[in-house]
């Protein structure tokens, strides 16, 4: 794994991850049951373009997103006083040999991770209710965290749900564990995006300046859609 020091959300995180498939998006490249995703080519796509305009893609950030990121290093600090782990912030944290990375919300020890969510409080609820029933984190969140697992080349991952107002149930943490077959896939799909995305750079680097154009003009038109 390498580490690249830089302050998560910043220009350089951007710059950073530019074009360059991550663990928050690994969802759209593999399936939960570690099947090729059909929303890949579309997510690869998104990726070409960043690569072709040398600009990251902007999201709109809802005002519970901006929330979630706003309460991100007091659910952090929460964490560390229910556990006495202590958390690692790191920038962006890319693959030793493959052009693919991921941002964890911190580093635990020698082995382990963590993944923070601050969701709305009735999805905090439906979590931390359907989480203690099953032991697990959403499934939603599967690849993302098995993703960390995989570029980090660490054993564990904690997924903590956090709701400040949400009193004795402000809290929903689980363990997750390395599943080297889910991995195997990951590497597997996750590599052939990125092979899927150079071949598109290539192609599109040589041709026409017409071409070049019209395929500019068709993946922002996808993009929009």
């Amino acid at each position: 794994m390498r580490i690249v020091e830089c302050e998560q959300g910043s220009d350089e995180w951007r710059l950073s991850r530019l074009s360059i498939p991550s663990a928050s998006m690994y969802s759209s490249i593999v399936t939960t049951k570690g099947k090729w995703s059909k929303s890949a080519e579309k997510y690869s796509d998104q990726l070409i373009l960043e690569r072709i305009t040398g600009m990251p893609t902007e999201f709109h950030l809802s005002e519970w997103m901006i929330r979630g990121t706003e309460l991100e290093p007091e659910a952090r600090d929460m964490y560390t006083l229910m556990t006495g782990n202590e958390v690692q912030e790191v920038g962006f944290c890319l693959h030793d040999t493959l052009q693919a990375g991921c941002s964890p919300d911190g580093l635990v020890g020698e082995e382990g991770g963590l993944e923070i969510k601050v969701p709305m409080p009735e999805t905090h609820e439906k979590y931390r209710v359907a989480g203690e029933k099953s032991g697990n984190p959403p499934s939603r969140y599967y690849a993302q965290i098995q993703g960390n697992l995989w570029i980090t080349q660490r054993q564990w991952w904690d997924f903590l749900s956090y709701n400040p107002d949400g009193g004795e149930h402000s809290f929903f943490l689980v363990r997750v564990q390395r599943d080297e077959e889910f991995i195997k896939s990951l590497e597997e799909h996750v590599g052939e995006a990125v092979r899927l995305i150079e071949e598109k750079v290539n192609s599109f680097l040589g041709s026409s300046d017409d071409e070049k154009i019209m395929v500019v003009k068709s993946m922002l038109t996808a993009r929009g859609k």
